[in-house]
């Protein structure tokens, strides 16, 4: 069958040949524009995903919401061997993104305490003195500096790393390892299966060394979970500690640049944001509708048949929520135009950035002070700071779920 070109005209008619999906960006900085044409007449699109099965995206707000929270949307369903799939590599077992409750709510909770408010507000002195040094060591280069290399990238790193008790010295090769994790096309099968096999064995003699010595950090209670309490078993200790050490980097990484792109395109933003920095936190909320980490996902397969969106989606489909899409939904957020940052947006705080529902994710408040401590302190120390070449130039990653700047050259 053939497939559509999203790059030209609009979403297909009933019918119609199959979307390809992910759908075409058009630049570093905006979302695949066909997400506004799905919204308005083709809320519930049938795509072809890159792993050659067929599957569904769901565009509008409320519908993304029900996608993401609604039980008949399963996650655990994904590991079914006859299951469709996202990629042509198959997701992970047994992790907090391939499981339903109960024993997703048995894994959340052995680590949810790790990230409670309380937690990361103890945190935020260590996070900004991290910060600190990394601006201190940029601030010598006199610029321009790739603000991914400076900052974006080893500040996430370094927190995630204290928190689980990984040697920061190690974060190339699991950098390399959590790549494959989150590629979509960029490898091939062959390689992200020995990607993964490398990081799980690299984190299955790190546990066995913190069994020898415990430590005090998130794996070193994994393994007195395991050990002491039994809460859960040894593939599933490894497996929790690769997720939260792919989750709690990647996604912060990308972010923090596109934030910062955002505010730097943006400087009459910037200059009342330094006017009055009471406003930051909720701008945040803004700059996290506005920039998404990806286009949908993880995957989630429908128990049984399931209207949404005036489709009826057959039992057995493979579905993506769209975020992106439901976060410039003109419906849940109006005023100026949806896909433009406005600070000011009332309705920002209403994003799904995070997700929404049982899979909301266990490190939104650590992400938050991340973002809070990194642009309050660029905003202190780099009062002039702007960007070294034009926005034309710049690119993001492309064959992954998360999408990041490939690179932020900033001057001063």
């Amino acid at each position: 069958m053939e497939t559509t070109d999203t790059t030209q005209g609009g979403p297909p008619e009933a019918g119609s040949p199959l979307m390809d999906y992910p759908f075409h960006r058009p630049s570093a900085v905006e979302v695949p524009p066909v997400y506004e044409e799905l919204r308005a007449k083709c809320p519930v699109a049938h795509v072809r995903l890159p792993s050659g099965d067929e599957g569904y995206v769901v565009t509008r707000y409320d519908d993304v919401r029900t996608v993401l929270a609604d039980a008949r949307f399963s996650r655990a369903a994904t590991i079914a061997p006859d299951a469709p799939q996202l990629t042509a590599t198959p997701p992970v077992p047994g992790s907090l993104f391939t499981t339903d409750a109960p024993e997703h709510t048995r894994l959340r909770r052995l680590v949810s305490r790790t990230f409670t408010a309380r937690r990361v507000q103890e945190m935020r002195p260590r996070i900004q003195e991290l910060t600190d040094g990394l601006l201190d060591e940029m601030e010598k280069s006199q610029g321009p500096v790739d603000l991914n290399t400076a900052l974006a990238f080893p500040l996430p790193v370094m927190v995630i790393c204290e928190l689980l008790g990984v040697p920061f010295e190690d974060r190339d090769r699991f950098r390399e390892w959590s790549d494959a994790f989150v590629s979509l096309t960029a490898h091939s099968q062959e390689e992200t299966l020995a990607q993964r096999q490398q990081m799980l064995g690299y984190l299955a003699e790190l546990v066995k060394r913190k069994r020898e010595e415990p430590t005090d950090d998130l794996i070193g209670a994994l393994v007195a979970a395991h050990d002491e309490e039994g809460s859960l078993n040894e593939y599933e200790l490894i497996v929790m500690a690769a997720t939260i050490l792919v989750a709690g980097h990647e996604t912060t990484v990308s972010m923090i640049g596109k934030c910062v792109l955002t505010l730097l395109r943006h400087p009459e933003h910037l200059a009342a944001l330094r006017e009055h920095p009471e406003m930051l936190d909720h701008a945040i909320e803004e700059l996290l509708r506005v920039n998404p980490i990806g286009d949908g996902g993880p995957l989630r397969i429908t128990l049984e048949d399931v209207e949404i969106g005036g489709t009826v989606i057959p039992k057995g489909s493979a579905v993506l929520a769209a975020v992106c899409s439901a976060n410039q939904d003109p419906e849940r957020f109006p005023g100026a135009q949806p896909d433009e940052f406005d600070p000011a947006r009332a309705a920002a705080v209403h994003h799904v950035a995070f997700g929404h529902g049982p899979h909301f994710c266990v490190g939104a408040s650590l992400a938050r002070a991340e973002l809070q401590i990194v642009i309050s302190s660029l905003l202190k120390r780099f009062p002039d700071l702007r960007l070294a070449e034009d926005v034309e130039s710049l690119e993001l990653t492309t064959g992954m779920m998360v999408h990041g700047l490939s690179r932020l050259p900033v001057a001063w």
